[in-house]
Order: C-alpha cells, then sequence, then structure tokens
C-alpha cells in the first residue's frame, strides 16, 4: 500500500479516535476533536510532532487574543474580522501559520456561546489535546519502513550508472556506438525517488541524526554533474585511438566497482597509471587526434572527480 494510501487510514482512525473519546467526556463540540485530529496527521514522526506543537501554540495564542478583543468589544460578526487581521498576520511572523485553521476552529467555538469562561476554555484546550494527541499518537504507532525501499531503488540506481558507464566504454572503443543516453533520465528520476525516502526516514527517527541513506543519495546527485560532463565529452570522441581504448579499460572496471557497497580505489589507481603512459606517449600530430586526445584527457580528469566523491562518502556504507 502506498504512502497516501496509509495517511488516509490513519487519518480516519485518529479522527474515529478522537470524535469518541470527545464524546465519553462529553465535551462540546466533539466533532471538532475529530477536525483537529485530521489537521494533526502527517507523513513522518518528526514533522507530525512539530505540525502538533505548532498548531498548539498558535491555538493557544488565537484564543487569548480573540477572547481579549470579545471581552473588550463584545461578541460581534464584524470583530471575528478584526481577530483574523490581527491574529493572522502575527501567527505567519512567529512561523505558525500552519496553526491558523486550528486556532480559528477554537475562536469560532468561543464565539458561538458568547461568553467568556474557564469552563469554555478548558473545553477548547481538552479538544485541542485530544484531537491533536490522537494523530500524535497514531503516527507515532505505525510509520510505513521505506528502507527496503531504499535498498531496492539504490540496486535500480547503480544498475543505471554500470550501464552508463558500460555505453562510455562502448563509444570509446568505437565512435561509431550510437547510445540514446535514456539511462541518464532514469537514474535521476530513481536518486530523487531515493532522496525523498531517505528525508522521510530521516523525519521517522526522531533521535538519530545521522542519516547513511540520506549521504548516500546526495553523494549520487553530487556524481550526476561529473557524469553529465563525462556524457558530453565522450561525444567529443569521433575517433577511436589508443588513448580512448585505454580509457575505455578504466570505465569497464567502473561498471564493476559502481556496484560494491564500499570504495575499494581500484579504478583510482588504474586512472593514474593510465594518465602516466599519456604522458609518456607522443605528441599529437594532426588537428583531429589533438581534439579527441584533448577531450579524452579532460574526461580523465571528470572521472578523477567522480571518483573523488566516492571516496570521500562511500567509505560510510559499509553497513548499508
Amino acid at each position: 500500500m502506498n504512502i497516501i494510501g496509509i495517511r488516509i487510514i490513519k487519518t480516519a482512525i485518529a479522527t474515529v479516535i478522537a470524535i469518541y473519546i470527545a464524546t465519553y467526556f462529553q465535551l462540546s463540540f466533539p466533532l471538532s476533536a475529530g477536525l483537529l485530529a485530521i489537521l494533526g496527521v502527517d507523513v513522518t514522526r518528526r514533522r507530525s510532532l512539530l505540525n502538533v506543537l505548532h498548531r498548539i501554540l498558535a491555538s493557544v495564542l488565537g484564543l487569548l487574543l480573540a477572547s481579549f478583543l470579545f471581552y473588550i468589544v463584545g461578541f460581534y460578526i464584524w470583530v471575528i474580522g478584526v481577530y483574523i487581521l490581527l491574529a493572522y498576520p502575527i501567527l505567519s511572523k512567529m512561523k505558525l501559520k500552519d496553526g491558523i485553521v486550528t486556532s480559528s476552529v477554537i475562536v469560532f467555538h468561543v464565539f458561538s456561546v458568547q461568553t467568556i469562561h474557564f469552563d469554555v476554555i478548558l473545553n477548547e484546550i481538552w479538544l485541542l489535546l485530544i484531537g491533536l494527541g490522537s494523530a500524535t499518537l497514531i503516527n507515532f504507532l505505525y510509520m510505513p519502513k521505506v528502507e527496503l525501499n531504499m535498498k531496492t531503488i539504490r540496486n535500480q540506481v547503480e544498475d543505471l550508472l554500470s550501464e552508463i558507464f558500460n555505453q562510455m566504454s562502448y563509444h570509446l572503443k568505437d565512435s561509431s556506438t550510437i547510445w540514446q543516453g535514456k539511462e541518464i533520465i532514469e537514474v535521476e528520476k530513481k536518486i530523487n525517488e531515493g532522496l525523498e525516502l531517505a528525508k522521510r526516514f530521516s523525519e521517522n527517527n526522531l533521535f538519530r541524526q545521522e542519516n547513511e541513506w540520506l549521504n548516500y543519495f546526495h553523494m549520487r546527485s553530487r556524481q550526476m554533474e561529473s557524469i553529465h560532463k563525462m556524457v558530453n565529452l565522450v561525444a567529443q570522441v569521433y575517433e577511436s585511438i589508443p588513448q580512448g581504448k585505454m580509457t575505455a579499460a578504466v570505465f569497464d572496471e567502473l561498471v564493476k566497482e559502481v556496484k560494491e557497497e564500499f570504495y575499494t580505489g581500484r579504478v583510482l589507481d588504474d586512472l593514474k597509471r593510465v594518465e602516466t603512459l599519456f604522458k609518456e606517449m607522443e605528441l599529437p600530430k594532426t588537428r583531429k587526434e589533438f581534439e579527441v586526445r584533448s577531450a579524452i584527457l579532460q574526461l580523465c580528469l571528470e572521472l578523477k572527480d567522480y571518483l573523488n566523491i566516492a571516496k570521500k562518502e562511500k567509505k560510510k556504507f559499509l553497513s548499508l
């Protein structure tokens, strides 16, 4: 079942629980507890907790302001307009705009009973606690596990990267090879999916700050910048030359290493050996050879940047 479907189920359960509790304690406006529960359900534990805290604080501040206006001016409909003109900008400036609707529900209750009394205020506080508390309870009891999905996406990302490097190798060996490049679009889509799941996973772990999955997908996202540059440089290799075939051998090794869970350094060592051999070879004799060798040299530099990102980050992923 997808995340949206689960959220709907949680919202339904939290709403029913809130209404039942409010009715059991004979609170006024018990259905409003269900409305508050609907507003309190969120997609992650951390976001849900912040959401509830913001709504409670905004509601209490709104209730105090509205009570003051009603006490000083009276229970007139136009006073609600004054409340909105004053409260909404204040709550937005305090970064509590998510609580504007919640606070309005509470204020309208007070207006409807036409009195400011301790019992009325207490009733609204209990509605807040029951409605938003039910939502928080349901959120904390169950959140869909996303680790299995992230592992699947990681495998898909690495398969696509492997195929991208494979195609680069083919072209360096044979410049007549044609590649559509659809894997680049697909891998970026998968990386973005992984980032979204990793962020959700992080927000569901309130006390664990380090998120290896988030680091992993950020690493792949940064590496994509180098890959885009490498693809453009490979396209400039319009003739097969020995330097291209030597570089292709490095990419052949990368096809395998990209799927390994931790950094080995083999490809970087191979690349350094190839660069050393380049320096020992004769200078290009024609303009065409110069252009192609120049593109291959820049390709090696971009590949080194790609590998250095993995060298810094991939060692952390032994536990994945």
